[in-house]
């Protein structure tokens, strides 16, 4: 699906700040550097990187046109989005900037109208929740299948879907 590059500006003290959604300027050096080494993402290859973009709605941030930045959402555009990889890069933070690119990607024209928004945190629950997101009540529990091995092997090929064999 094609979509829009939905630039957003925010001047805070003379200094020029953007979010957009331009695969164009992001900046995979800065990316890949820091998902390899966070608690989510550690030892992430640079191909894995490229490829979860590819299949993402990703944005940057950016001060005076320098990647600070990042985060990707993976969306059927109906119903559902998770969103992954979020971080400003420590030099930046404790100004806003997290809440306001989390906001711009709720906001994002393409992602409206979706009945539930996904993610994982282990220390930003009060970001989020100042952007609406709520753990979900008793009983309903998120699960997770977890391959710690997954960055290790090579690129899977596509596995070939068998019909079970049924007697009549």
């Amino acid at each position: 699906m094609a979509h829009t590059v939905f630039p957003v500006i925010k001047l805070v003290q003379g200094v020029r700040y953007e979010i957009d959604t331009d695969p164009e300027r992001l900046d995979l050096d800065v990316i890949h550097g820091f998902l390899a080494r966070s608690h989510w993402a550690s030892g992430i290859p640079r191909s894995v990187v490229e490829r979860s973009i590819a299949h993402s709605l990703a944005f940057g941030l950016y001060r005076d046109g320098r990647q600070i930045g990042f985060a990707r959402v993976v969306t059927d555009h109906a119903t559902v989005a998770y969103l992954a990889d979020v971080f400003v890069l420590p030099p930046a933070r404790g100004q806003g900037l997290g809440r306001w690119m989390v906001e711009t990607v709720l906001a994002h024209p393409e992602l409206q109208g979706l009945r539930r928004w996904l993610l994982g945190t282990r220390d930003a629950q009060g970001l989020y929740e100042q952007c609406g997101f709520r753990a979900p009540p008793p009983p309903f529990v998120f699960m997770e299948r977890l391959d710690p091995a997954g960055y290790d092997a090579a690129p899977a090929r596509p596995r070939r879907l068998v019909s079970p064999r049924v007697s009549y």
